[in-house]
């Protein structure tokens, strides 16, 4: 596990240090001059910095610091309900924010007619991207289940290794959901250390995602020089930042990481879009929204972004909850965790008037 961390660290730094020499480029349409005030707009821009890494880290704080309040906890009721809210939240943004700006980028009259305007590349990619997702999600699991299968073996058995046996066989369950990665017989293995594997797996899938969408909205407001284009950015993007970082915190909180690793991911996640934010200042001299480069890089970062948080979102986050043996047996539960969900998916939808 701590190899897949390395590698999300490697892959941030990798995406916040490549994509900005990526968008450079003469643009080969016309521009249109907002004849905005460029310290005005720097004024926002810093404003934003402060206020989306403030949210970002409230957001994805609250569902880890709230394993210390009892009604909070991961097992209960409530937690249900705001994992499905939050994963409206997740999937709204893949359906509605994210991969509309790539059709957009994808489908410019700037770029050229072939091959751009004759192949529906938004859809092809964020197909891709899910395809690779599940690819990724399931072979992460298997590998550490293997190598935890593993380890077991190798230790000798004692007294209350029938017991520990025991309790894991009592983990497999006859309930087939499509959360859940292998399966024997129409059995799911639902068991405590390969649930922990799949929530951990699960949450590093997910902010690489959340990543990769979150430094391209930062580079674009960061670049932009417009006060009333970035004015109405600041506070949808911070009620953004907010409400996903609920959703991912969420999921850290069930991986139950070391202090060190929640800390890190929730690093991540809170210092992304300033990251970004930072990045699009730097280069709003000589960055160019219109260049091809521009648009073909931010449009294909943003179809696979939003393939794998529709992926994450409907597979790993609500389908897991919604088959939950738990919400299964209780209607009142199931009935608020759907209006949960459709707040979540609405509220985030409303925020596409603005952002």
């Amino acid at each position: 596990m701590n190899k897949l961390r390395q590698h999300s660290f490697l892959a941030f730094l990798c995406l916040i240090l490549i994509l900005p020499t990526l968008v450079f480029g003469e643009c080969t349409c016309d521009e249109e001059e907002d004849g905005g005030n460029k310290t005005e707009a720097l004024k926002y821009k810093l404003a934003a910095i402060a206020s989306i890494l403030v949210a970002s880290a409230i957001g994805v704080g609250i569902p880890i610091l709230g394993k210390t309040i009892p009604a909070l906890h991961p097992d209960r009721n409530i937690f249900f309900l705001i994992k499905a809210f939050a994963a409206g939240v997740i999937l709204a943004t893949g359906f509605i924010h994210v991969l509309p700006d790539a059709f957009d980028n994808l489908t410019s009259p700037c770029l050229k007619e072939n091959p751009w305007g004759k192949f529906p590349f938004t859809g092809f990619v964020a197909m891709v991207a899910a395809i690779g997702t599940l690819m990724v999600d399931a072979s992460a699991t298997s590998y550490y289940s293997r190598s935890h299968s593993k380890n077991n073996q190798a230790q000798p058995v004692e007294n209350g290794g029938d017991e520990e046996k025991a309790g894991e066989h009592e983990g497999h369950v006859h309930v087939h959901t499509h959360a859940t990665h292998g399966h024997s017989h129409g059995s799911v293995d639902t068991s405590p250390t390969t649930q922990l594997l799949r929530h951990r797996v699960i949450s590093q899938v997910l902010e690489l995602g959340i990543i990769v969408h979150s430094v391209i909205i930062g580079i674009s407001l960061g670049a932009s020089e417009s006060p009333d284009t970035i004015r109405p950015l600041v506070a949808a993007l911070t009620f953004h930042q907010f409400f996903e970082g609920m959703g991912l915190g969420g999921c850290i909180s069930q991986a139950k990481f070391k202090a060190r690793g929640v800390a890190i991911m929730a690093l991540f996640f809170s210092l992304t879009t300033p990251v970004g934010i930072a990045i699009g200042i730097g280069i709003s001299n000589v960055y160019k929204e219109n260049s091809p480069t521009a648009l073909i890089v931010e449009g294909v970062f943003n179809a696979a972004s939003a393939g794998i948080l529709i992926y994450m979102s409907l597979v790993d986050l609500l389908a897991a909850d919604f088959m939950n043996p738990k919400m299964q047996s209780n209607g009142r539960l199931q009935a608020g965790a759907n209006i949960a969900l459709l707040l979540g998916a609405g509220c985030m939808s409303l925020l596409a008037k603005w952002a």
